[in-house]
C-alpha cells in the first residue's frame, strides 16, 4: 500500500476542524447594536413551523366587485408560493378556498426573530404588491434607497393611465446569460415568458414603443423597478412576438435575479390585502429545541467514546471524519455558502441528518472492522489497511447510493415546486422535502469525509513509526510489529 504523507493528516484533520468551528459559530461582528453576519452559522438556521412556531395569514382578493376566478385565485396561490421559495422557506402549508376566496398560508418565524411579530413576519412576503408594465417612465418622486440608488415611485402622465400588461399576464422571468452578437461580450440578462394574452399585448406595446422611441417601464405598486427601450429596426414592424422576450442592460448577476424575482413575485392577478393574521405555537417548543440540542451532542460524545474504545485509530480519524459530515450538513442548511440558499429546518430534517450521521458511523465501522480482521488474519499494517479499504468500499458505496436515490426522489415528489405536490397534499410539501434534502447533503457528506478524509487520514497516521502497532488498529494488545 503507499502511504500517504505524514503532514496530510495534520492538513486534514485541521481543515476538517476548522470548517465544523466555523459552520456552528459562523462569523460575523458588531458595529454598535448592529451585528453584521460574514458568514453564517447554526444560530442562522430558520426553524421550521414544529420546532419554534411560526404565522398564519389569510389573503383576500381586492376585486372591486369583479368576480374572482379559480383560475385568478390559483394563479395567486401560484405567486404566494413563488415568493415563499424565493425567501427560502420551505416549511409551509398554503390552501385556497375557492368559495370563501381566501388564501391561507402557515409559515415560520425567521431566524435570529425574537419579537415574533405577525404583521412584520407577513412583509418578508411582500403580499400586497401588484406588477404593471407601462408606456413611458414619466415618475414625480425621487428618493434614494439605502444602497445609495435612485429610486422613482408615482407614475404620472401617459405613464401612470397607459398599462400595457398587468402581472397576471407573465408566465415567468429568471435570470440568464446571453452573448453580445457584434462584440462577443457575454453579458447577464432577464428573461420573459408571457402568456398567451400577454405575447400579443407586449407585442402591440413593444411595436407603439418601438416607433414612438419611447420606454417600457415595470413597476411594482407605486415604484418603477426597470425601463427599457425597443429596437426599432428590429420590432417596429411587429413588436417582440412569440411571448418571450429579454430585457437587456447593464445586469451583474445578482441584479438580473433580483429584478426577475421582482417581476416573479409580483405577478399577481389582483391586489391581496391581509384580512386576518396570528401567531402559531410550536409544536415542540424552544426549550425541546435545547433537550434535542443537548441529546444530540451526549449521543455524539458518546458514539465517539465508543468508536475510539473499539477500533482505536480508525476510531479516531473517524470521530474528525464524523465532525467534518455533520459540519457540511449544518452548512447547507444554514446558508454558510454563498452558492447555496438557506434552507428551512424543519422535525424531519433533522431526522434525515441524525440518519445520515447514523450511516456515516456504518460506514466508519464497516471500514475500521475490514482492518481489524485483516490484522488478526495476519497481515502486516499496511496490507490491512489497503484490503480494509478495498473490501468495505462497495458495501459502502451500494448503501449511500441506494440512500442518495431515495433522497433524490423525494425531493422531485414532495418538493415545493413540482406539480405532483399538488397530489399528496401541500401539509406534506415542506417535512419530507426537507428529510430528504438533509439526507440527501448527508449521504453526500458521508462519501466525502466517511470514504475519502477517513482514508486520507489513516493511510497518513500509518506512516509514522510510533503508530505502527497492530494493537492501535484493532490487533490484540500484546501483538506489535
Amino acid at each position: 500500500m503507499k502511504r500517504a504523507r505524514k503532514p496530510l493528516f495534520f492538513i486534514v484533520a485541521i481543515l476538517i476542524l476548522a470548517f465544523t468551528f466555523v459552520s456552528i459559530s459562523g462569523v460575523y461582528y458588531y458595529k454598535g447594536d448592529t451585528k453584521t453576519t460574514c458568514v453564517k452559522g447554526v444560530g442562522d438556521i430558520r426553524w421550521g413551523i414544529d420546532i419554534k412556531g411560526g404565522v398564519e395569514a389569510t389573503f383576500s382578493p381586492e376585486s372591486n366587485g369583479t368576480k374572482v376566478t379559480k383560475e385568478q385565485m390559483d394563479s395567486a396561490k401560484s405567486v404566494i408560493e413563488t415568493r415563499l421559495v424565493q425567501n427560502n422557506i420551505t416549511d409551509y402549508e398554503l390552501y385556497a378556498d375557492y368559495n370563501q376566496h381566501k388564501i391561507i398560508t402557515r409559515f415560520p418565524w425567521q431566524s435570529g426573530e425574537t419579537d415574533f411579530d405577525p404583521e412584520s413576519a407577513i412583509k418578508e412576503l411582500a403580499a400586497t404588491s401588484v406588477l404593471t408594465f407601462r408606456e413611458g417612465s414619466e415618475y414625480t418622486n425621487t428618493s434614494v434607497g439605502s444602497d445609495g440608488q435612485e429610486i422613482h415611485t408615482t407614475p404620472k402622465g401617459t405613464t401612470a393611465s397607459n398599462i400595457f400588461l398587468k402581472g397576471s399576464d407573465v408566465k415567468s422571468a429568471s435570470s440568464g446569460v446571453t452573448q453580445d452578437s457584434s462584440t462577443g461580450a457575454t453579458e447577464y440578462v432577464v428573461e420573459l415568458e408571457l402568456t398567451s394574452d400577454g405575447a400579443k399585448k407586449f407585442a402591440t406595446a413593444t411595436k407603439k414603443v418601438a416607433n414612438e422611441g419611447s420606454t417600457l417601464s415595470i413597476w411594482m405598486d407605486d415604484t418603477m423597478i426597470s425601463s427599457a427601450t425597443v429596437d426599432k429596426d428590429k420590432f417596429g414592424s411587429t413588436g417582440i412576438t412569440g411571448g418571450k422576450a429579454e430585457i437587456s442592460g447593464n445586469f451583474t448577476a445578482e441584479s438580473a435575479a433580483q429584478l426577475a424575482n421582482q417581476i416573479n413575485s409580483g405577478a399577481l392577478p389582483f391586489k391581496l390585502s391581509v384580512t386576518s393574521f396570528s401567531s402559531i405555537s410550536p409544536t415542540l417548543g424552544s426549550s425541546s429545541l435545547q433537550a434535542m440540542a443537548m441529546a444530540g451532542v451526549i449521543g455524539f460524545i458518546l458514539v465517539c467514546l465508543f468508536m475510539i474504545f473499539m477500533f482505536r485509530l480508525p476510531g479516531v480519524v473517524a470521530v474528525i471524519s464524523l465532525c467534518g459530515q455533520m459540519a457540511l450538513c449544518f452548512a447547507a442548511v444554514s446558508g454558510f455558502f454563498p452558492f447555496m440558499k438557506s434552507f428551512t429546518m424543519t422535525l424531519p430534517g433533522i431526522a434525515g441528518i441524525i440518519l445520515s450521521i447514523g450511516m456515516g458511523v456504518d460506514a466508519n465501522i464497516i471500514t475500521a472492522t475490514r482492518i481489524k480482521e485483516e490484522i488478526y488474519a495476519g497481515k502486516t499494517i499496511d496490507a490491512a489497511i489497503k484490503a480494509g479499504d478495498d473490501n468495505s468500499f462497495w458495501a459502502i458505496f451500494d448503501g449511500n447510493v441506494t440512500t442518495i436515490l431515495v433522497s433524490i426522489v423525494l425531493m422531485l415528489v414532495f418538493g415545493p415546486t413540482n406539480i405532483l405536490s399538488m397530489l399528496f397534499g401541500a401539509s406534506t410539501t415542506g417535512s419530507i422535502y426537507s428529510f430528504g434534502y438533509t439526507l440527501l447533503l448527508g449521504n453526500i457528506g458521508n462519501f466525502i469525509f466517511g470514504v475519502f478524509t477517513s482514508r486520507v487520514m489513516t493511510r497518513s497516521l500509518s506512516a509514522f513509526k510510533p503508530l505502527r502497532k497492530k494493537w492501535m488498529y484493532g490487533g490484540a494488545m500484546h501483538e506489535a510489529v
